[in-house]
């Protein structure tokens, strides 16, 4: 049998409708109570966007799934989907996927993720866009537009400390520090060109630069990758540790899930 697990909240709460399937609301779902009761042929298909997969692979155990898990993707930023080449609307096997994920620990909890721990402005746009969200429910948000706002006036840089695999490196005037996973971030940022996600190390993109107006006028590249040509604001490190710590509290997104007054965090593969 076919269950179907839809998260009602993805994609601003527009939802998607399968013709012939009966819908069961994963936000009142009991994860590991429902995949310990199916049978091995049964199969699950999710039906929302990348904090959908976040919630699975972080309430059940994906290293031992026993069943065949697709996604149905109906999220708004859909960056696990850009990164495998897929569009929304049809049906993904997710299992091959759910395997060898990173861990992220901040704020004295431990996270599972799919594409990314993201740190610095990208953070504070998933923030941003959640205020809006609360105040204003089903309106479109603008993420560019917000980034843009706090390069030019809300956002300020921070002091880096950053280590990877045991090896220390110190950045001032720091935008992003992202521990990827995927290549993709935020609803359709490159942050990390080169990164495999069936790799067995973690990309950390740095973008750092201490001029506001360079920053914006060099933010566009990040859409396509091109942002690691300039290697005078973008350093790109690769390891299976990471520890960041930023010189003052900002917000991080793991997966597009916001996380307030974060100091540091640790990713480990």
């Amino acid at each position: 049998m076919k269950y179907y697990l839809n998260n009602p909240l993805a994609n601003n709460g527009i939802g998607l409708d399968v013709p012939g399937a009966e819908m069961i609301d994963a936000t009142k779902t009991d994860y590991a109570a429902f995949f310990a009761g199916l049978a091995p042929e049964d199969e699950v298909v999710i039906v929302g966007g990348d904090g959908t997969i976040n919630y699975l692979v972080n309430h059940v155990d994906c290293e031992n799934l026993k069943n065949n898990v697709y996604l149905l993707g109906n999220g708004s930023g859909n960056d696990f989907l850009n990164d495998i080449g897929e569009k929304p609307g049809k049906e993904i096997l997710l299992n091959k996927y759910l395997k060898n994920l990173p861990t992220a620990r901040v704020n004295g909890r431990e996270w599972k993720y799919i594409n990314n721990m993201s740190y610095g402005i990208d953070g504070y746009c998933c923030e941003v866009a959640d205020k809006i969200k609360e105040k204003t429910p089903g309106k479109k948000i603008n993420y560019t537009s917000i980034a843009v706002k706090g390069l030019l006036f809300y956002f300020k840089p921070c002091h880096a400390e950053i280590e990877v695999d045991g090896v220390r490196r110190e950045f001032d005037n720091v935008w992003l520090a992202p521990a990827m996973k995927g290549r993709y971030c935020g609803g359709g940022m490159m942050l990390a060109p080169g990164q495999d996600r069936f790799s067995d190390e973690l990309t950390v993109m740095v973008y750092a630069c201490r001029s506001k107006l360079k920053s914006l006028m060099n933010f566009p590249k990040i859409f396509e990758g091109k942002h690691v040509e300039l290697t005078d604001m973008t350093t790109i490190i690769t390891g299976k540790k990471v520890h960041v710590k930023f010189s003052r509290p900002c917000a991080a997104q793991i997966d597009g899930e916001t996380v307030l007054n974060v100091s540091e965090y640790e990713a480990e593969l």
